[in-house]
């Protein structure tokens, strides 16, 4: 069953890429957010299943909204999106609980993500 999924970054081309990519794997696509301010507001009025979370924004960054949103709903299900060093952010990664790392180039990979929940 597909899931209902809040896509945040700050490049209209890679939310669109990444809404082909999900939509095509059979998934909704209730939000999308260009910055971690965004994605905070829209994911406490959204409550989507999964958040799709670009590292690097103006603002607010993936990192400081992610961590927002899971002390908001510790259940909060995000992954990673980045063309960034997975292996400098892993840690980062993992305090804050999130399902994974995904490379941007690789961005078919988030459906596996997505479908082991």
């Amino acid at each position: 069953m597909g899931k209902r999924i809040l896509i945040v970054d700050d490049s209209s081309i890679m939310r669109k890429m990444i809404k082909q990519t999900l939509a095509d794997g059979g998934h909704t696509i209730i939000g999308e957010a260009k910055n971690g301010a965004d994605a905070v507001s829209l994911y406490k009025e959204l409550r989507p299943d999964v958040v799709t979370m670009d590292i690097t924004m103006r603002g607010m960054d993936g990192f400081a909204a992610a961590d927002e949103i899971r002390r908001y709903d510790g259940q909060a299900q995000i992954v990673f999106l980045s063309n960034l060093d997975e292996e400098k952010y892993s840690q980062d990664v993992a305090r804050i609980g999130a399902l994974g790392y995904v490379n941007k180039h690789e961005a078919k990979q988030i459906l596996s993500i997505i479908a082991k929940l």
